[in-house]
């Protein structure tokens, strides 16, 4: 407020408008990061955007074993859910990085960045 007590609409419909810019660009930056995830010691890696949607899964043949398809199937599941856990808990951070200051600024958490 003014020091006269009215409310200044021009300058809260510019800072409102400057904060829906910050939050378009960072936006933006998270869709641009790609974070990884692995497991089994590299046997399997996930890569992620910033927003958390997997783009890439590789899985190193060392991980089949040809004598027991059974077990190693559920071994791979197993180092695939791992791996998109962890890429999933970097992207988290680096949203918390980017979108944490702007949540404050709406006083609280934004919805929808803790799907992990």
């Amino acid at each position: 407020m003014e020091p006269g007590g009215e409310l200044n609409f021009q300058r809260v419909l510019e800072q409102a408008q400057r904060m829906k810019d910050q939050l378009m660009s960072a936006q933006q930056e998270l869709a641009e990061t790609e974070v990884h995830g692995t497991s089994g010691g590299g046997l399997v890696n996930v890569t992620v955007d910033g927003t958390g949607q997997i783009t890439a899964l590789t899985i190193d043949p060392k991980a089949i074993e040809p004598g027991d398809p059974a077990d190693t199937a559920e071994t791979v599941a197993d180092l695939v859910l791992a791996a998109i856990r962890d890429a999933g808990r970097a992207a988290q951070e680096v949203q918390e990085q980017k979108m944490g200051p702007l949540s404050e600024g709406l006083g609280g958490g934004l919805p929808g960045l803790s799907g992990f």
